[in-house]
């Protein structure tokens, strides 16, 4: 063999062992950095130093409940799906009391689906007062910065930013609050699940391949962080036309089933590609605002019921 392909050889190889050294060293930080999972050669008394500089899970106060609507991907209809979600929870039960948090610092969403923008005002404990809208008591970074501001923030300024949403907003009394998180699985999800006692994660996707994948990475993000999975979301499964009623799976045809048989997951629901949904949200009145009884809000308000209905099972576990 001559030298020229043994060169090629020992540079493929170095760049396999460069690879591997990296693969293992994040899987490794990952692993003791956030207690996701540890070594078995690592004892008992270990693990508790190793937690010792995790931060310590604090209910937020006067909250009962936090459910948390995730996606792997972006543009699959999860901040729909959450404000939907928070008003079929308050529907449902008139008794409950529900909050809606828009997680997405960079790209807040919630003061135009729910139609309200202004600055929050402070109680006499310098608390934030949030929001109010249909019912639903809600906070975004968009109440706080200007329409058209972007937000410019390294990892550490969004992480601060979570907390005071979290900690420094008058939420209670709540029965609910739905947590409409980013897309992904970065510092956003970590924070989260890592400070509060996050009572289960409601997974969106599109039947779309590609949504699929990134979906079912958040899903086993939420399993590693100890987060309940309380099951799936197909939204625009299908696109009925309204002249002649044909069915047209634009995005594929219940690509989900595949997660959830992979995952021993629920079907929470499956949400058709209606324009009427997209128009409410944009508009800043959802459809179970202005028609709580059309075919699409019976929807929400069924994938609500069930969520609840989890919810309520874990409890009476406990």
């Amino acid at each position: 063999m001559n030298s020229n392909k043994l060169g090629t050889i020992y540079l493929v190889e170095q760049k396999m062992k460069v690879r591997k050294t990296f693969l293992n060293f994040g899987e490794r930080i990952f692993s003791d950095a956030y207690k996701l999972s540890f070594p078995r050669y690592v004892s008992g008394q270990q693990q508790q130093h190793m937690a010792r500089g995790l931060p310590k899970k604090l209910p937020i106060a006067g909250v009962e409940k936090v459910i948390v609507v995730a996606s792997g991907k972006g543009g699959v209809g999860k901040s729909t799906t959450a404000v939907n979600l928070a008003l079929g929870l308050a529907a449902n039960d008139e008794s409950k009391r529900v909050g809606l948090l828009d997680a997405d610092v960079y790209g807040p969403s919630l003061p135009t689906m729910m139609n309200v923008n202004e600055e929050p005002e402070l109680n006499k404990q310098n608390l934030m007062i949030p929001l109010q809208n249909y019912g639903l008591k809600c906070m975004s970074m968009g109440f706080l910065v200007e329409e058209n501001a972007p937000i410019v923030w390294r990892g550490m300024m969004v992480m601060s930013a979570i907390q005071k949403l979290l900690r420094q907003v008058a939420w209670g009394p709540l029965d609910y609050l739905v947590v409409d998180m980013p897309p992904g699985t970065g510092d956003t999800q970590l924070s989260i699940s890592q400070n509060i006692p996050v009572n289960g994660a409601v997974i969106v996707s599109t039947p779309q391949d590609i949504a699929l994948l990134d979906a079912r990475k958040g899903a086993e993000m939420f399993r590693k962080v100890e987060v309940p999975v309380l099951g799936l979301v197909q939204n625009m499964s299908v696109y009925v036309c309204p002249k002649c009623g044909h069915h047209e799976h634009i995005f594929g045809k219940d690509g989900i089933d595949k997660i959830a048989t992979a995952m021993n997951l629920d079907i929470l629901g499956d949400i058709p590609l209606n324009k009427h949904i997209r128009e409410g949200c944009d508009s800043g009145k959802p459809i179970l605002v202005t028609d709580p009884n059309c075919p699409e809000s019976l929807i929400y308000k069924d994938i609500a019921r069930k969520v609840a209905e989890i919810l309520k099972n874990q409890r009476d576990k406990i």
